[in-house]
This record gives structure tokens, sequence and C-alpha cells, in this order.
């Protein structure tokens, strides 16, 4: 079997999809992050990918060493495409041998896979209605944003509410709802103090990036601070930027993204070194159906995984949603706050290319909000 062609789509609202085709007939289907640089990601899955052209596509692990080893190597761009490809490829293997992926990572270790919801929005209002809303559709857990803007030194107004927004969601839902709080690198280390030990007493299920990840060595200051589980790692790209991490000891939950940390089997080597430290894992995926499914086949065989992001109705889904691309739509069927681990080849995702073609012709335009503090300086979205 040989790689014969790449496909790349760019798809509304925010989703990159590439497929790798084969000689043999058999197609693997890969997801890639837009962000704020969604041609320079296309361009790039192109020129990398016709490197693979005429390739064996079962030596995963040879094409990505080849594809991460350059001299300029690492990066947000050249992680999400090294990701998207190498679920692409995996995606493959597991429909040639007519397994899914994770039969081919060591097989199941769980049944099932607890899964929670976003509420709230970029600019958190409403919480109390929404989780009440989602502990009604069977969510055990939920996760919001803290805040909006936040400069080096705020006022404690904004504090407080912050406090009282999970307080209602508390008062609404009582103590058995977890519930995650993304400070999403908003939040400067001076007020992340302030913020976290004001949080404590509504026992959040963790604090996420409580500070950019560029500034790692502020999660021992905070770590000492509060009681409550610290976890990051959305932004960062194949183990050797989570080795930091594991060795300062003050996180207590890593959260790779497969599409952009070097995708399924970085993710998973990722997960191991975390379970060396006794690290808890919750893997970042609040993009499109392609890298769910394809977390998804990490959660199946990753014991440390306790709880998987997903984003059937988050707020970036504006005109479409996950499961408008999707054929097999009960993969992403949740019970409980649970999902099945998947059972079909591959990835377990049959996808809708006609649709995605059809929508693929609208183009896509998509840009991180762009904040400013009170003052005019450049807030962090």
């Amino acid at each position: 079997m040989k790689i014969s062609k790449i496909t790349v789509y760019k798809v509304k609202p925010r989703w990159i999809f590439i497929k790798i085709s084969t000689d043999a007939n058999i197609d693997g289907w890969g997801e890639l992050i837009s962000g704020t640089k969604t041609e320079t990601v296309v361009a790039g899955a192109k020129e990398m990918g016709n490197r693979l052209i005429g390739r064996n596509p079962f030596e995963i692990e040879r094409l990505w060493q080849e594809l991460h080893r350059s001299f300029f190597r690492g990066g947000p761009i050249n992680g999400t495409i090294i990701s998207g490809i190498e679920m692409a490829l995996w995606d493959i293997k597991g429909k040639a041998l007519d397994v899914p992926v994770y039969e081919l990572l060591g097989g199941a270790a769980r049944d099932r896979i607890r899964v929670y919801s976003w509420i709230g929005g970029d600019r958190p209002s409403d919480v109390a209605a929404q989780a009440k809303a989602r502990v009604d559709k069977g969510f055990t857990a939920i996760k919001m944003n803290a805040t909006s803007e936040l400069h080096y030194i705020d006022s404690y107004k904004k504090v407080q509410a912050v406090v009282d927004r999970v307080a209602s969601i508390r008062d609404a839902t009582g103590n058995d709802l977890e519930i995650g709080i993304d400070f999403h690198g908003r939040v400067h280390r001076p007020m992340a103090k302030v913020l976290a030990k004001a949080l404590e007493p509504y026992h959040p299920m963790f604090l996420e990036e409580v500070v950019l990840p560029e500034n790692w060595d502020s999660f021992d200051d905070i770590a000492r601070e509060v009681s409550i589980p610290l976890a990051t790692g959305e932004r960062l790209y194949t183990r050797w930027q989570f080795k930091n991490l594991f060795q300062q000891g003050a996180v207590d939950v890593v959260q790779p993204d497969v599409a952009l940390t070097g995708g399924i089997l970085e993710a998973k080597k990722i997960a191991a070194m975390a379970e060396a430290y006794d690290m808890g894992v919750a893997p970042h995926a609040p993009y499109g159906p392609v890298a769910l499914a394809a977390t998804l086949q990490v959660d199946a065989c990753t014991p440390n995984v306790f709880i998987q992001e997903q984003s059937l109705g988050i707020h970036y889904n504006q005109g479409f949603d996950l499961l408008d691309f999707v054929k097999n739509k009960e993969i992403f069927q949740y019970k409980d706050s649970y999902v099945d681990i998947p059972k079909g080849p591959g990835l377990g995702i049959e996808m809708d290319e006609d649709k995605i073609k059809e929508v693929a012709q609208q183009g896509l335009i998509w840009t991180n909000p762009s904040w400013k503090n009170y003052d005019g300086t450049i807030a962090e979205w």
C-alpha cells in the first residue's frame, strides 16, 4: 500500500480536514487547527503532505520522525500539520486491519469515557441556567471560562464577579456537579493567585491555564496557594514541551491536544509520562469531529485519562456543529455524561465528504477574538 494523494478542506466554523488517500482505495482522515493562520496551515499541510506521496502509510513512527525532525522544528504550525497527518495515517492503518486504533495501542483500558460540556461562552454569563440545563441532560461535569479581560493588577470587583458566577452554579445544582474553570491564560500571575484563592471554597474540578504556558514557572507559586488541581497543556506540542511540567511537579492534570501536540501516538506518550508522575490527563478537544474521534482513541487505551472535553454545542460552533459532517452520528452520543469507546475501524468515524466539499466552497476566515484592557493595552484572549 502506498500514499497516493493528499486533500485538504477548509470548512466552517473553524475546522481544517485532511484526507490521505492510498492506492488500495483506503482513505484516512485527520484534522488541523486553523486559529488565526488558516492559509498558512493549509499551505504547510500540502507542502509537507506531498513529501509522503509514494510512501507506506503503515510506517507511522518513521514518517512522524521525518516530518518532525527538521532543522527548525516545533511550533503550532508544524505541530498541527504533523498531528493531522498522523491521525489520518492511523485511520488508514486501523481501516486496513479492520480494528479501532486503540487496539493497535494496547487495547481498551476502560469500558466508557466520561465527558464534560462547555457553558458560558467567551465572556461568561447566564452560567447557572446553562449548568442546570446540562445537569438535566445527564452531564455530571461542565467547564466554563472564568473571566474576560484582566489586567496585570485589576479590580477585585472582577474577582468577585467570577466567584458570584461559580456560587450561582453551586446554588442551582448543588455540590455534585464537577466544575472545571478555565483561566484561558487571560490572567497574569498577580491576579491568578488572588482568583485561585477566592475560588477554593467552591471546590472546582480543576483550574485550567491559570497562567500562560510560557510562564510555567509561576505554577509553583499558585500551587502553594491553593489545593485545587491545576491543569494545562493545550498549547504545548510534543513530549519535549511537557517535560518542564513533569519535572516541576506543580501541575496535576495535563491536557495535550491530539490536533496540535503531534497526533495520537504522541498524546499517548505524553499521557504515559504523566502516569509515571502520578498525574491525570484531560485531553483538550474543542474543535471538529475528526479531532474528537482521534482523541477518543487515545482515551480508550489510556488509564490516567479521567475526563474528556467535547465540543458538541460549544459557543464557537456557529452555523455548523460536529454532527453535520459525520454519517455515523451515534459515535458522539452521550448518556449520563459518558460516551462509549469507539467500535468502528480506524478512528471509527465516517465523514460525509459530499457535505464537506459543499461547505468548503464557502471559504473559511476565522480569527481569535482581539481584546483590549480598559487602558487600551492588549489583553489576552
